[in-house]
């Protein structure tokens, strides 16, 4: 499974930017999607992830109110809703595709497909 993520850039403080990730084909082995991001310097962060049947959704404590994600079936596509951002929320965002154990779904290595990352940059 090939992941194509999109929408990074660079936004001032308390703005807004969407990611969007892409999956080549729906598998069954596949049943969470989500997010995570590696500032320099920094380990690999659990973002947000999403359960692919039912859509349960997860976030980190750190974007949980600013942060929304969602997934079009259809399409096999996540989008990454981030408002509000910060200075900190800067970083290069993955974009991964898994079928972790609940109790594993904010552990990077618990996904086997990641996407080439998009980088995020907000300026204070």
């Amino acid at each position: 499974v090939q992941l194509q993520a999109s929408g990074g850039g660079l936004v001032q403080a308390g703005g807004s930017l969407r990611l969007s990730c892409a999956a080549s084909e729906r598998t069954f082995s596949i049943t969470y999607m989500g997010w995570f991001r590696q500032a320099p310097g920094k380990e690999r962060e659990f973002v947000a992830a999403i359960r692919w049947n039912g859509g349960h959704t997860y976030y980190a404590d750190s974007v949980k109110d600013r942060v929304t994600i969602s997934r079009d079936r259809a399409k096999t596509t996540v989008d990454l809703q981030m408002n509000s951002l910060k200075p900190e929320d800067s970083a290069v965002y993955y974009c991964v595709a898994g079928s972790p154990i609940l109790s594993s779904i904010r552990v990077p290595t618990a996904y086997r497909h990641w996407g080439q990352g998009t980088q995020v940059t907000v300026s204070s």
